[in-house]
């Protein structure tokens, strides 16, 4: 277990363990800034779902009102005019069989993967690779998709991605602890909206059991959903 600092344990301390509205836990959270970086804010939130079930899971993505405070690197699987389409929306890599080789041999150093759909035989081999790391394109996600150049816009305007862990756990950067605080509860009402949304029919008894928003190196926040 990773030792604690004495600013961390001080903080933690004073946290609130009453779910809060998010305007209120966001004011919570902003008040534990200190540290000398822009620390980035995640949400997490625990399913009552059974993630063996396919028609249980629960994946998405969303374009954040606000961004997620850092510019996301994309790299694109085209050919012809889609993959200028890719260059000219700002994709940062854009390739066929030398991405593909590139990303066998271990490079991952991107945060969207995006395909054109007649990549996919030669992306689909990369599932081992992309696959753990959530990077792998897919039609559900989006990110296999014909109009490759607004996908690309929208992953560098600030679009994230999500989709449920083993224990039932979604989770994802929804800013910085620097922004003004309507935009950062705007963001994670955003992102809290948009998992409400993808309530699987299948699911019987409590969705959300419980949510929280945390800094880089702050105590959590619980939210009221």
């Amino acid at each position: 277990m990773a030792k604690q600092s004495k600013r961390y344990r001080k903080l933690s301390e004073k946290r609130k363990e009453d779910p809060l509205p998010v305007a209120a836990a966001v004011n919570v959270l902003k008040g534990y800034a200190g540290t000398k970086f822009d620390q980035t804010v995640e949400i997490a939130m625990r399913l009552g779902i059974d993630q063996s079930q396919a028609d249980q899971i629960v994946r998405g993505s969303i374009v954040l009102p606000h961004g997620i405070g850092k510019q996301q690197r994309v790299v694109v699987f085209a050919k012809g005019a889609k993959a200028d389409e890719a260059r000219e929306a700002g994709a940062d890599f854009v390739g066929e069989e030398d991405l593909a080789e590139k990303i066998k041999g271990g490079w991952t150093e991107f945060d969207a993967c995006i395909a054109a759909p007649d990549m996919m035989k030669l992306v689909g081999p990369l599932g081992k690779v992309l696959g753990p790391r959530g990077l792998m394109p897919s039609p559900r996600a989006g990110t296999v998709t014909p109009d490759v150049g607004a996908t690309v816009r929208e992953y560098k305007a600030g679009k994230v991605e999500f989709r449920n862990d083993k224990a039932g756990n979604v989770q994802a950067a929804v800013g910085k602890l620097s922004f003004d605080a309507q935009k950062l509860a705007d963001n994670i009402q955003a992102f809290v909206d948009k998992v409400l949304a993808l309530k699987p029919s299948a699911i019987k008894g409590t969705y959300v059991k419980s949510a929280h928003i945390s800094a880089t190196m702050s105590p959590s926040v619980r939210l009221a959903v």
